[in-house]
């Protein structure tokens, strides 16, 4: 081999190493400082929340926030993740990709810890009380520093939960858009067979507030992680609605497809039905 070949494929595997050597928060701040956003963190007791923000937005406008997934929750099947940051920044990279204004969200423990910390937060109770209220007072932190007039919630997987739980308990959210949302997770373990998530909180619970916001769901045909079965399951027990839109969308799965799909529907109105 050239020298100068073994050099190139020194430095390759070299960049290689360092690319799997960095922690999710220094990926999540390299991909934030190419598209001209900084990455901060919100004071918060007992959770401290990351988000990545444009450097200026202008006030009165309505704010987008897009809710990170549940990110790295288990290591194994059965093991719990010690850290539960993702590692694919999918919801980051649509948000940053954003034309309108628009901040990425991240859930209590990913990129930051704090004492509170414990696997239960990104296991069993991932839609606990404890987290919709840590996610609540940041977008307080938000409407106070940005001075919006009113928020748009983007829900990826299991942000899907979230965003509707707190578009229950506030009136400034307009509307929730999800992508290959978690809409029930009571329905969802049930179809997936999976163990109850105990302690955890249920949109459906509260299906006449619930039937009331207006909401857009999207779904993958590949998607296996949450099928669209899920979505005929949640319009069926959610019963009829004032404003709900929804779409399966082809060769989309629970990873791949949402950057282009997303061009597509991100700047389309929901349509009522």
């Amino acid at each position: 081999m050239k020298p100068v070949a073994r050099h190139s494929l020194s430095i390759l595997f070299s960049s290689m190493l360092l690319a799997g050597c960095q922690t999710p928060l220094g990926q999540l701040q390299e991909l934030a400082s190419t598209h001209a956003r900084q990455v901060q963190t919100l004071p918060g007791s007992p959770f401290p929340l990351v988000i990545a923000a444009p450097q200026q937005v202008q006030g009165g406008q309505r704010l987008r926030v897009y809710l990170e997934g549940d990110g790295h929750a288990w290591a194994t099947p059965s093991q719990p993740s010690l850290d539960p940051s993702p590692r694919q920044l999918l919801v980051a990279d649509l948000a940053f990709a954003d034309p309108m204004p628009a901040i990425y969200l991240a859930r209590p423990c990913q990129f930051v810890s704090a004492p509170a910390c414990n696997n239960a937060l990104w296991t069993n109770r991932r839609y606990a009380e404890e987290v919709v209220h840590s996610l609540d007072l940041a977008l307080d932190q938000l409407k106070q520093r940005y001075a919006n007039r009113d928020f748009e919630l983007i829900g990826y997987s299991g942000g899907a939960t979230l965003a509707l739980l707190l578009a229950l308990r506030r009136d400034d959210v307009i509307q929730v858009q999800t992508l290959a949302g978690n809409l029930s997770p009571r329905q969802w373990v049930t179809l997936q067979n999976l163990s109850p998530l105990d302690g955890s909180l249920e949109p459906l619970d509260q299906k006449t507030r619930l039937a009331q916001i207006r909401q857009r769901h999207l779904f993958g045909t590949d998607d296996q992680v949450l099928p669209p079965r899920l979505l005929q399951h949640y319009r069926e027990a959610l019963g009829p609605a004032a404003c709900l839109q929804s779409a399966v969308l082809p060769n989309v799965s629970h990873h791949s497809g949402w950057a282009q799909a997303w061009q597509q529907w991100q700047s389309t109105p929901i349509e009522c039905h």
